[in-house]
């Protein structure tokens, strides 16, 4: 079977009506950055944090699977690639297409994390600062979000993926946040083919020995019939 690692970017769920991390403006949801996506910013105003990003949960919640999102699924549901999906993204909208092997780098909207003694447990709809943790009972949680400054979850699971698979496809990524934008560099020394499919080029569209542009919900759906046809 072929290994194929698949890093995915707010670009595939933004035909679902969930908005890119960072507009043109620099702002997220018409808030700087520094304000809910750092410790800093956390520590400074945990309030606002949470009413963020229990807003943002809600909005993942409403939204659905595309046919991008179902089409990876459909892919590694076929057996015949080995398929893993490691996802910058923090929604759930691959495993409701029906992903399994999926690695959420940036961590998850639907997870809760103890800024006191990192146990982590489901998040509810709601957070709120005050919240005890269940474990250590310190009203210390926060959501299991990586943020700026941050070290990404399972890197030691993702490196050697990368270095060892058979192809390495980039979907709806800018090509701007590290460690993911230097995967392609990483499969390129390491002799993988690769190939990007974005709506636009991305940063770092040069290094991929492929691209396809336009919409996530056309260029994957067309990626995978190919992919399905080679048997």
């Amino acid at each position: 079977m072929a290994r194929i690692v698949i890093l995915t970017g707010a670009g595939i769920s933004a035909e679902s009506g969930i908005r890119t991390f960072r507009a043109s403006d620099g702002l997220w949801e018409e808030h700087r950055i520094e304000e809910v996506a750092t410790p800093e910013g956390f520590a400074r105003d945990p309030v606002l944090v949470q009413r963020f990003y229990n807003a943002r949960r809600a909005a993942a919640a409403a939204a659905q699977p595309n046919a991008a999102h179902l089409a990876l699924a459909e892919l590694e549901a076929d057996g015949r690639h080995q398929v893993l999906v490691v996802t910058q993204n923090v929604d759930d909208l691959h495993e409701r297409a029906g992903t399994q092997n999926l690695i959420h780098m940036h961590g998850t909207l639907n997870g809760a994390l103890c800024a006191a003694c990192s146990h982590r447990w489901p998040a509810p709809q709601e957070m709120s600062a005050k919240d005890p943790c269940p474990a250590c009972s310190k009203p210390a949680t926060r959501p299991d979000i990586v943020w700026f400054g941050e070290m990404p979850y399972r890197m030691e699971e993702i490196w050697p993926a990368l270095r060892r698979a058979d192809l390495f496809v980039s979907i709806g990524t800018s090509g701007n946040v590290y460690p993911a934008a230097g995967f392609v560099a990483d499969a390129m020394h390491a002799g993988v083919p690769t190939l990007e499919l974005n709506l636009e080029p991305s940063t770092g569209t040069r290094m991929f020995d492929e691209a396809r542009h336009g919409p996530a919900t056309q260029v994957v759906p067309a990626w995978v019939r190919e992919m399905l046809a080679q048997g």
